[in-house]
């Protein structure tokens, strides 16, 4: 009976390192977040933020069409899902001084839920 429960342990200690009993992102769920974020991220010349579309692999201050603050010119960041997170989680934190007038997002799976769009989104 011992053993059998030093297994069962073993097995869900593995589980939960190995990320298989982790429920995934929604991109469903980050298009609907992500109207929020296209109040300034849209693909008008005149947007307060940089177009998103196609973020995902592009790198940090990249496009040509927007002025992009020093600290953001300097990350020299790619933007795949780690650094997209970190910095929709915090985004003084990940590149401090930039100008984005927001404060990070709250819910570390609506983070993750907003990647799995910016992803999709090209």
């Amino acid at each position: 009976m011992k053993v059998m429960m030093m297994l069962w342990a073993g097995a869900a200690v593995c589980l939960a390192f190995s990320g298989a009993g982790a429920i995934a992102a929604d991109a469903s769920h980050g298009k609907e977040l992500f109207v929020a974020c296209a109040a300034c991220h849209s693909e008008k010349t005149d947007a307060i933020g940089p177009s998103l579309k196609g973020v995902f692999g592009r790198k940090s201050a990249s496009l040509d069409d927007f002025r992009y603050s020093n600290p953001m010119k300097r990350a020299n960041l790619i933007w795949d899902a780690a650094n997209l997170r970190a910095y929709l989680l915090d985004p003084q934190a990940k590149v401090k001084g930039n100008r984005m007038p927001f404060g990070g997002v709250a819910n570390p799976s609506e983070a993750d839920d907003l990647v799995a769009f910016l992803q999709t989104y090209k």
